[in-house]
């Protein structure tokens, strides 16, 4: 980090991003002497342009930011580091300084874990596949489970690749399903896993 090009001011623009969630939480300003106590205190530490100090995010919310990593962008004149937020970090209560939420999402997957929520909860007279399948109950949607699950496993003994990925859709499909009608949703399982690294 010695190459890093601060500004006239003598300060770098560091962009703040959940090492987990990979969203960007906020964008402070660091002169040498915060970069220095971010790496020695491994709590992120800024410059206050108004205040004309070192401030450590958190020390008064208790809000911190536990650092993970600092890189130089290809200019090396912004940082970007990750860290583990502790609660909110935006100053007016919200996970980012966007107004994001900060859950992690897993893209379509979490898109499509919101559709199959919408068709449950606003089935009507015209009943999508989904809401139709909730109707029978949860004995049906693990059965369906079941049966893909089988599909999968034949298609993966032949060797027609498009088969086997459209059952193995299915597969997914019908197990999102099963999991919110048990009251959950793939992150509770990513969790589990996540529990099992060593």
């Amino acid at each position: 980090m010695t190459d890093i090009k601060y500004n006239s001011d003598g300060l770098i623009p560091a962009i703040i991003q959940d090492t987990t969630t990979k969203k960007v939480l906020m964008l402070g300003y660091m002169n040498a002497e915060a970069i220095q106590k971010t790496n020695d205190t491994k709590l992120v530490t800024f410059f206050s342009r108004s205040k004309q100090r070192l401030w450590t995010k958190g020390e008064e919310s208790g809000n911190t930011l536990t650092l993970i990593s600092i890189k130089n962008d290809c200019d090396n004149d912004t940082l970007l580091i990750e860290a583990k937020p502790a609660g909110p970090t935006c100053h007016r209560g919200t996970d980012t300084c966007w107004g994001d939420i900060n859950n992690e999402s897993f893209g379509f997957i979490s898109k499509l874990e919101s559709t199959i929520e919408d068709r449950v909860k606003n089935a009507s007279g015209e009943s999508s596949y989904v809401a139709s399948l909730f109707e029978k109950g949860i004995n049906k949607i693990a059965q369906k489970v079941g049966e893909e699950a089988v599909e999968v496993v034949i298609e993966a003994k032949d060797n027609n690749d498009d088969l086997f990925l459209n059952e193995s859709a299915d597969l997914l499909f019908h197990y999102l399903m099963l999991l919110q009608a048990k009251g959950y949703k793939l992150n509770d399982v990513v969790s589990v896993l996540k529990s099992r690294e060593k």
